[in-house]
């Protein structure tokens, strides 16, 4: 029994969006129209493929904080436990090729070019081979389900400063391959049925490990950001943290409803950094642990709801440190999974690029969500998501509607 019934799922134009496929019929479905793209870039953060990558690629990620190298060696010693080798360029490639098996299975002809802000394959890679390609109009898929800084803004100006860089951004942006964006999707049907389907799996492992999943706690997490970041999300119709809450919220009800009993529920967050001076989000989900299991809570799931794969924050915070955390509190403690390659978060994103290329038609659009918010822009305010509240960047950022604010 699918979690979402059509009065679940809203849009734009308040169109009814089938919770369950149409029955079959006897001719072959249209293809989807994508015109005018005849390009994907699935673009992401990129992380070290072998030990010599960990320190460059640290220095990628913090450009311009004068962070020393001792510094990051230390916080490279995170990725050395694993090899040296950070999960998400793997699992970028199983997106990749999930997304072309969908692409294909629905008779679209678009090549996936993959991406990077911070290591190999970087933006200016990318943007050689589309260009290589013949490409003209791009539309970008951004692996960061929610709207902020780091997870919407930051991509956008890594592609205009990158054009800018190769003498290819004009006052109205790229003067050559042009680029637009998929809406952020955290609201999207696809999205959160990929994450109902993960919390299942998770309590169906509590139970096999003897917990009791009648008590059990769900905890979601997502990295944590700066407090000033949180506030500047707000442009984009709700702050990061007030996204991952409406997006939980459903989640949770979709899974009590599966489960056939009232599933109690937290946000929580991993990954802060930066000094002890700066406000981020809290709880952190160590701390958060602490205080439930002084409430008596001993069975937990994690569901890493703020992460579409199990890229490292996944790998080290939550299955070592939180594991860890929870273990020693005596508590029994699974983490779900993330979307990754699930097929309602594949074929949801392939629907949100059928939409995004109607919506740059001119066409009118039933954009589809789950939860109380709206869907989000495909072509961002000016001075959306700022790092800081109420202080411009003075760096471009493309898929605006005014790219130099």
């Amino acid at each position: 029994m699918p979690p979402f019934s059509p009065q679940d799922v809203a849009a734009t134009e308040r169109a009814a969006v089938p919770a369950t496929p149409a029955a079959a019929v006897d001719t072959a479905p249209e293809t989807p129209d994508l015109r005018p793209y005849d390009a994907l870039l699935l673009y992401s953060f990129g992380g070290p493929n072998k030990p010599e990558d960990v320190v460059p690629f640290l220095r990628n990620v913090t450009a311009g904080k004068g962070i020393p190298d001792s510094r990051l060696e230390e916080v490279g010693e995170h990725y050395y436990g694993f090899g040296g080798k950070s999960p998400i360029n793997e699992q970028n490639l199983a997106l990749k090729a999930a997304l072309e098996a969908e692409l294909a299975r629905r008779g679209i002809e678009l090549p996936v070019v993959w991406g990077n802000r911070n290591w190999e394959p970087y933006t200016d890679d990318a943007i050689t081979e589309l260009e290589a390609l013949g490409a003209r109009n791009a539309v970008a898929l951004v692996t960061s389900a929610y709207s902020s800084y780091s997870g919407c803004r930051q991509y956008r100006e890594d592609l205009a400063v990158v054009l800018d860089r190769r003498g290819q951004l004009g006052p109205e942006g790229s003067t050559g391959v042009q680029f637009d964006k998929v809406r952020s999707y955290f609201n999207h049907p696809g999205f959160a049925q990929a994450n109902v389907d993960a919390v299942l799996d998770g309590y169906a492992a509590l139970a096999e490990k003897g917990g009791d999943t009648a008590a059990a706690r769900l905890v979601f997490v997502t990295h944590s950001i700066p407090d000033t970041m949180e506030a500047a999300s707000r442009i984009a119709y709700a702050t990061y943290s007030e996204q991952h809450l409406d997006l939980a919220r459903v989640v949770a009800a979709a899974v009590s409803e599966r489960l056939g009993h009232e599933v109690a529920w937290d946000l929580a967050y991993c990954s802060r950094s930066g000094p002890p001076s700066q406000p981020w989000l809290e709880p952190d989900v160590n701390d958060h642990l602490e205080a439930i299991a002084q409430d008596g809570v001993r069975d937990v799931v994690l569901s890493p709801i703020g992460f579409v794969s199990d890229h490292m924050e996944v790998a080290y915070d939550l299955d070592t440190e939180a594991v860890q955390t929870a273990t020693e509190l005596g508590m029994t403690a699974v983490r779900a999974g993330t979307v990754g390659t699930r097929e309602p978060f594949v074929r949801g994103l392939v629907d949100l690029l059928v939409e995004r290329a109607a919506i740059a038609r001119g066409e009118a659009v039933a954009e589809a969500t789950v939860g109380d918010l709206p869907a989000f822009r495909s072509v961002c305010a000016p001075g959306c998501c700022l790092r800081r509240d109420g202080e411009p960047s003075g760096v471009p950022a493309l898929c605006s509607t005014d790219v130099h604010s």
